[in-house]
């Protein structure tokens, strides 16, 4: 072997560094998968990445106002204010009587940090036009919070009890909810307020000569709440209260009304009494009752999955001190869904160790003996080399995780898809320096000078070119909109996997090679005579591989036009593919909205949305059926587009027992709807994965 070969080269070489200073080598490796492996079950686990909305919606009420008025003396300044607002880029207003409804959203570009500023910009601006609206306005107000994810959501199901006895129950379970660890929030849904109603007809009050706003004007005097003074002592202060507000219903009736110089009771010219808000704002039913949800939200940076362990824990310890007959049923369930994607890509990992480890041995431990002997002992099978190969997946996985860990990056279907991805390039670095290594002991190369060799001609090829890969990702890396925000965990991810993977390549794998692999047979019985590379590429495949390469190179311009003609062909068959960014969600609920047409009485409204309930109920295959009379459901999934509270409107959740299940009825329900119920528009969706997208008709209804 030539001087050059046998002898170390010159100049820094990281491998060698390694190899010579083994025992830091172990130290760190040790210490890398064990802060790793920490690291794995500190990241934080949700469903879905965290994006900030760019979206906020002003609500204004004029009552008495019809739609014109609303649109020209409310919505149309309230419009003029907002368009002068930084990042302003679609103002879509929706007035009708009484009401205006107007969203505003900014640019995709506007960085996340920047939201907060431009939301106070718009409550600011608006504040200082306040004056100039019309008597009379209520409002506005302002709705910016559209990022709680409420994952998990309790039915409080109290059959034969009260609206006011069910909301008792309901604040008891949130106190206790409120109490579990990483909850952040705790929302109830479908509550019905009680008021106090005073009818007086106008018949008795003309009888009596009483005008009603003096009637009301002393309903306010005596309700009122002022301050009467203080009374000092030499050694306290002393509030003095006039008693005179109303706490009992009794007390109500039994209130003074003067009627020129006579005094009667207001009991004598009123009929008060207790009741709920008519018509309701929002009901929510839950398998053909009315129940009162209970909405659970974690605390940003939690984990899902053991939020939701707490929260069953809590919930069998809550249901022993509600009362009989009152139980809590489960709507929504995130950390099942969050589970199940964390444990898929575990059997991943598990899976592509396996066929990893498999291939390895295989293409890496094969060798073909020198000499002439019999078929069955012209190979040989040295798992070593596969083995290296296997040691460094857990290795880069667990530097990905503790690199994860620091920038902040959990664990959600984003990442761990880019993890998946990343398992199949993470191992291209560590297999060419195993190869090297073991190409050049056959030849005659020492373990030492073999992985020294490998960095010399391995190291920046394979860095140059996991830049490149790294370089492809580059486009969501920088991309300035939501969808870059949503899905820019698939680039930090796969390139932190990427560039650890070199890192152990040219720093681990040499050490671990010098270990564990072993001088061929052959080898040592030759010594380190010249090399003998010809020998093994020597073979029938190699051979064939040369003769195919040098034919390409000999029509080379054949082998452009075959590449050309390739690549055209590829583009011509992308355009019959379904072009989708983002598929649907693998989750099996399904989305019913129900629309009526505009002016429709919430009354009207849940007539028809019961009737659809017990449809849908009746179907084959359908687990439980959740609904929201008067709005759309809150946000259990992060990318799902919300409907705002009309009286006109319904959404439905459809849980069917499997994905079977979910497409077959995704194929039927609307067929269903626009036959047995004709009176209102109904749509069918998947839960869709990415930002969330308006549906294009629900602006105009």
């Amino acid at each position: 072997m030539s001087e050059n070969h046998l002898h170390p080269e010159k100049g820094f070489n990281l491998s060698r560094w390694a190899i010579e200073h083994a025992p830091l080598t172990r130290f760190l490796m040790i210490v890398l998968m064990v802060l790793g492996a920490s690291s794995y079950f500190q990241l934080g686990q949700d469903e879905d990445p965290p994006f900030t909305f760019r979206a906020m919606v002003v609500r204004t009420y004029w009552p008495g106002a019809s739609s014109q008025q609303m649109a020209e003396q409310v919505t149309d300044k309230l419009e003029r204010v907002l368009q002068e607002v930084p990042y302003t880029d679609v103002i879509r207003s929706y007035s009708k009587p009484g009401e205006s409804q107007i969203t505003f959203q900014i640019k995709d570009f506007a960085r996340g940090g920047e939201v907060a500023n431009v939301w106070y910009q718009v409550r600011k601006q608006i504040g200082d036009m306040r004056a100039t609206l019309p008597q009379g306005v209520v409002g506005p107000y302002f709705n910016d919070d559209f990022g709680d994810v409420y994952g998990v959501i309790y039915a409080l199901q109290a059959p034969g009890f009260s609206y006011a006895e069910a909301k008792t129950f309901a604040d008891d379970v949130r106190q206790q909810l409120l109490r579990v660890p990483d909850v952040a929030k705790v929302q109830l849904f479908g509550v019905q307020d009680e008021k106090l109603y005073i009818e007086i007809s106008q018949k008795r009050l003309a009888q009596l000569g009483l005008d009603l706003n003096g009637v009301l004007a002393q309903l306010g005097q005596q309700n009122a709440v002022e301050s009467a003074g203080t009374v000092q002592t030499p050694r306290d202060v002393v509030q003095v209260r006039v008693d005179g507000q109303f706490n009992a219903v009794e007390d109500l009736r039994a209130m003074p009304i003067r009627a020129g110089s006579n005094q009667l009771r207001l009991g004598d010219i009123a009929e008060i009494k207790r009741q709920y808000i008519d018509p309701p704002a929002v009901k929510v039913r839950f398998q053909g009752q009315e129940v009162i949800a209970l909405g659970v939200s974690m605390t940003k940076g939690g984990d899902i999955i053991a939020l939701g362990k707490a929260l069953t824990q809590a919930v069998q310890q809550i249901e022993k001190t509600l009362p009989a007959g009152v139980k809590l049923g489960q709507i929504q369930d995130q950390p099942k869904s969050v589970a199940t994607s964390v444990n898929e890509f575990v059997h991943v990992l598990i899976e592509a160790v396996a066929i990893v480890l498999a291939v390895s041995f295989i293409s890496l431990g094969l060798h073909k003996r020198p000499g002439n002997h019999p078929l069955w002992r012209r190979w040989t099978l040295d798992a070593r080399p596969g083995l290296i190969v296997g040691i460094t997946i857990p290795l880069v996985m667990a530097m990905t995780f503790l690199a994860m860990n620091y920038w902040g990056i959990g664990l959600h279907k984003i990442s761990l898809g880019s993890l998946i991805i990343a398992l199949g390039l993470l191992v291209d670095d560590a297999i060419i320096a195993v190869e090297m290594m073991v190409r050049k002991m056959e030849e005659g190369f020492d373990k030492v000078r073999a992985a020294t060799f490998a960095y010399e001609i391995t190291a920046m090829p394979m860095l140059t070119g996991t830049l490149i890969t790294a370089a492809g990702f580059l486009p969501i890396g920088i991309a300035k909109s939501t969808v870059g925000e949503y899905t820019f965990a698939i680039f930090a991810v796969t390139v932190i996997a990427l560039v650890l993977s070199w890192i152990v390549s040219v720093y681990f794998v040499p050490y671990l090679g010098t270990r564990l692999l072993k001088i061929p047979p052959h080898v040592q019985e030759q010594g380190a005579h010249e090399p003998h590379a010809h020998d093994m590429y020597d073979t029938a495949f190699y051979t064939a591989f040369r003769r195919a390469v040098n034919a390409c190179i000999r029509h080379r311009w054949i082998t452009i036009a075959v590449t050309v003609a390739l690549f055209g062909l590829g583009i011509f068959g992308m355009g019959h593919v379904q072009q989708q960014f983002f598929p649907d969600s693998s989750r099996p609920e399904l989305m019913v909205d129900l629309w009526s047409a505009e002016g429709t009485s919430f009354t009207a409204t849940e007539e028809v949305a019961k009737r659809v309930e017990a449809r849908l109920m009746a179907e084959p295959g359908v687990t439980s059926v959740t609904q929201w009379v008067g709005s759309g459901v809150p946000r259990f999934y992060l990318p799902l587009e919300q409907v705002f509270q009309q009286t006109n409107v319904s959404q439905l959740i459809v849980l069917p027992k499997d994905l079977p299940t979910r497409e077959a009825l995704r194929q039927k329900l609307p067929g269903v709807l626009a036959q047995e119920f004709p009176e209102v528009r109904g749509r069918v969706k998947l839960l869709a994965n990415g930002p969330p997208v308006p549906y294009r008709s629900e602006s105009v209804v």
